[in-house]
């Protein structure tokens, strides 16, 4: 069903896409250009050597795994159709580099962000390619009409609803919502952001292993919960863990939607919250150090965060075992949900 990319081949796999699917020579045909008329250390400077660096850079490639393992709960058989799946991350990957640029980040899987080493006009266009890379990238397989064309439009939804997402990501503050508004915002913004390309990841497998229509929506449906349960703990980690102290400390300064506000909206009085926001706004506003607010949202949470995480993660795995049944499967789902717990605390 699938061409597999060599078993020798050392390179990362998306390294490896990239290399078989941005060939100039036959760009260059298709323009009818003769090979030597461009240089192609151009493009290769202007584009691909770029993304080659920041592609082989360290990933867990987690939305791949989940692919799979959505395609084995749809009962896929045999060979798991891992070229395919590569879309999910090059969507992922372009992602990162267009939000790396609106959030001004420095860094990015242990390097400098691409923005900071291309320039931003590149590195947007770089981020922009790796989208419709992903989407050219579904012609080299025999799906068939109605898969290719299921998958197409999930993959618009998806994009279509991160940007919704993100719109409201960057244009939100947390000091300036009403206490009223916040779980709302972050609830909104998880769902549209984290949420959606999880929920894609799901899906995607479930339609390559032709799975029925109730199994595809409960699958996909699984896929958003869990995005929105990772995203809790890893707004919480922000808070608790040192190694991440500097995304807390960052989204603080951004006055990002994130998790431990929605929960505080909850749970603290009408006054409580305001003092949390008035000193909120002095940090955006880089009048006082972030150190001091993390400490108070620490004190307020008092470890609700983490079990409310708990909480909304296993919902998921029992809605979806609910839908589908237990099985092998569905155990080794929820082994690895309880893996992913793990690493953020």
């Amino acid at each position: 069903m699938t061409q597999a990319l060599p078993s020798c081949d050392e390179r990362p796999p998306l390294v490896r896409l990239l290399d078989e699917e941005s060939g100039i020579d036959r760009l260059l045909s298709s323009l009818g250009v003769a090979r030597d008329a461009l240089p192609r250390e151009l493009l290769d400077a202007a584009l691909l050597a770029p993304l080659r660096e920041f592609l082989a850079r360290p990933s867990k490639q987690f939305r791949l795994h989940l692919v799979e393992s959505a395609w084995r709960l749809a009962g896929g058989r045999g060979r798991f159709p891992a070229d395919v799946a590569l879309a999910v991350e090059l969507l992922h990957a372009g992602s990162l580099v267009i939000d790396d640029i609106q959030d001004g980040s420095e860094s990015r899987r242990g390097g400098p962000a691409l923005h900071r080493t291309l320039g931003e006009p590149l590195a947007i266009n770089a981020g922009n390619w790796l989208y419709f890379l992903a989407e050219r990238l579904l012609r080299q397989f025999d799906l068939g009409a109605a898969i290719e064309l299921e998958l197409r439009r999930s993959m618009t939804d998806s994009v279509l609803r991160c940007h919704y997402g993100q719109a409201l990501d960057l244009a939100c503050r947390m000091s300036a919502l009403a206490q009223r508004q916040v779980p709302g915002v972050v609830r909104a913004t998880t769902h549209l952001k984290t949420g959606s390309l999880m929920e894609l990841s799901t899906r995607m497998g479930a339609l390559l292993a032709g799975a029925e229509p109730n199994a595809l929506v409960a699958i996909g449906e699984f896929g958003a919960s869990l995005g929105v349960g990772l995203q809790m703990l890893d707004d919480l980690s922000g808070l608790y863990s040192e190694r991440c102290r500097h995304k807390g400390e960052e989204d603080l300064l951004q006055g990002r939607p994130t998790w431990p506000w929605a929960i505080l909206a909850e749970t603290l009085s009408a006054l409580e919250f305001s003092r949390l926001q008035q000193r909120a706004r002095e940090v955006e506003q880089g009048r006082v150090n972030a150190e001091p607010l993390l400490e108070a949202l620490r004190v307020a949470l008092a470890g609700q965060g983490q079990a409310r995480a708990n909480e909304h993660l296993q919902h998921a795995l029992a809605a979806l075992r609910t839908q589908l049944g237990s099985s092998r499967e569905m155990d080794r789902v929820a082994a690895d949900v309880a893996r992913l717990v793990k690493s953020y605390v």
